[in-house]
């Protein structure tokens, strides 16, 4: 990483300063608990790289790429003394490293803006808190240095062949952990377009670059994947996308969201009049893409506010350092920008702290339900084999990762069962008659009983509301499965272990 461009002779206690917002942050993403759904990924990766088939055996709605990915912190838990949740830490701090590292060499520097961004990059890395790993953060870290390049795209300001195609490889891959993020790109190339004209832009090989790279994966899902479209996909069209969906209004409307946008969308303004060069205007388009593809999923999570939140504060920083080196004598500027750049890491901290549920999740985390859970299933079923009934992701994971347990079920939760019995069966039945299920349910419904019947887990984890439409009354998962003899053999082993809020935890006798 390239030395720091705030002046060496600016206080030391003002650089130290300027610092401590961001190592605020790191320390809260070091320190449990793990995001849910980056834990979930985490241990169906493990299952995957212990010998089940992805999409076969393990039945997820992601795509491969994040599990190709998180193949990484898995061997390197596997191979050295690290544990899956410290490896994943690990790796996910080298990508922040890695993109922060590649930004500020592409970074403007010296004055205000050298300054702040100096410190608002590396902040905005780690400033996800317990959205830390998601897909929405590491897309938004790994475009970066994409962005800067862009930037210098726009203006005619070439960077080096080497540093084009290493941001281009990092934002392809950012970019292709979820179909909806192509709108960022779209966005910022886009304002490519609009400021260099169409010969130009259409000349230049990054946009090209990142297209074939797509093209190639795409090519590669079915080659080596194909129960993905084959079997996965048509589950998801027919009992994924209903779950828990929002209009497009309330989504824009959603606390996290509405808050980014009431921030981002001003600032856009402004980057779009001019003056204030490329850069703004790209990082506003970033953010604006970023808002369309949490609009498309239209299920209203906290996490995918979290790219849109980082370009409106980087966006921020840039229009007032800008605006500032503009509006002040070089040399006045120069001195100032230790005392802006200060002021711009801690504006920076409030903005991603405001609302936040870190560091109150990190704090809480040991009387937390997630945290009970994970001392419950580590005292009962320590690093034990454990069929979670549950509709939920959190508290489930991270609890299990925590507990060094592991889960038998072939989904991360009941979002197919959940699917299915979103309206009511026909008849007034509570349940479909076992001959009588649609093909999905009735898949899941067996591949369950033969693997309890076939490896009884040591540990039965189970939700006291399944998530489904009560119907009458309520859908009792366990009730459900002992229809099958065999299920219900198996089940007479168990005995009650404790609970926590909203759960059950039983142990097998002998």
């Amino acid at each position: 990483m390239p030395d720091s461009p705030i002046p060496t002779a600016a206080p030391a206690l003002l650089r130290l300063a300027a610092w401590l917002p961001a190592l605020a942050f790191l320390l809260t993403v070091l320190a449990p608990p793990l995001n849910h759904d980056v834990a979930a990924l985490l241990d169906f990766t493990g299952r995957w790289w212990a010998g089940e088939r992805l999409y076969a055996d393990l039945i997820d709605v992601n795509p491969p790429l994040i599990f190709l990915l998180t193949l990484a912190p898995v061997a390197i838990s596997a191979w050295t003394p690290l544990g899956p949740v410290a490896a994943m830490l690990a790796c996910l701090l080298a990508v922040c490293a890695l993109a922060t590292g590649m930004a500020l060499r592409l970074a403007p520097r010296g004055g205000m803006e050298g300054a702040c961004l100096a410190v608002a990059l590396p902040m905005l890395a780690v400033a996800a808190g317990y959205d830390f790993g998601q897909r929405e953060h590491l897309m938004a870290v790994a475009a970066l240095p994409y962005l800067l390049v862009a930037a210098r795209r726009a203006e005619g300001e070439p960077a080096g062949a080497g540093m084009r195609l290493a941001s281009t490889l990092l934002a392809a891959l950012g970019f292709a952990l979820k179909p909806h993020f192509l709108a960022i790109p779209a966005l910022v190339e886009a304002v490519v377009l609009l400021r260099r004209g169409p010969a130009r832009a259409l000349r230049d090989p990054v946009p090209w670059g990142m297209a074939a790279l797509w093209l190639l994966y795409l090519a590669s899902i079915p080659a080596f994947f194909p129960n993905y479209l084959h079997h996965v996909l048509p589950l998801v069209r027919d009992y994924y996308l209903g779950l828990g969906d929002f209009a497009w209004w309330q989504v824009i409307l959603s606390e996290r969201l509405g808050t980014a946008l009431a921030a981002l969308l001003p600032l856009a303004l402004v980057a779009a009049r001019g003056g204030f060069g490329a850069l703004p205007q790209v990082v506003a388009a970033a953010g604006l893409g970023a808002a369309l593809a949490a609009i498309v999923q239209q299920k209203g999570w906290t996490y995918h506010a979290v790219p849109v939140r980082m370009m409106a504060g980087l966006l921020a920083v840039l229009l007032a350092a800008r605006w500032l080196d503009r509006a002040l004598p070089a040399r006045r500027a120069l001195a100032a920008a230790p005392g802006a750049a200060v002021a711009a890491a801690f504006i920076l901290f409030l903005h991603n702290l405001a609302g936040a549920e870190a560091p109150w999740r990190e704090i809480t985390w040991r009387w937390s339900r997630a945290g009970e859970l994970a001392a419950l299933v580590g005292r009962e079923a320590p690093g034990g084999r454990v069929l979670v009934l549950s509709p939920d992701i959190f508290p489930v994971y991270p609890a299990l990762n925590y507990a060094g347990a592991h889960s038998t079920l072939r989904t991360m939760n009941l979002w197919l069962l959940q699917g299915v019995y979103g309206a009511c069966p026909e008849g007034g039945a509570r349940y479909h008659e076992i001959g009588a299920m649609p093909p999905a349910e009735a898949l899941l419904f067996r591949r369950t009983v033969e693997d309890v019947s076939a490896a009884p887990p040591d540990a039965i984890l189970v939700a006291r509301h399944a998530g489904i439409p009560a119907c009458g009354k309520e859908f009792d998962v366990l009730e459900y499965l002992s229809r099958d003899p065999a299920f219900a053999a198996v089940l007479r082993r168990y005995r009650p272990a404790g609970g926590v809020e909203g759960y059950r935890l039983l142990r097998r006798a002998g």
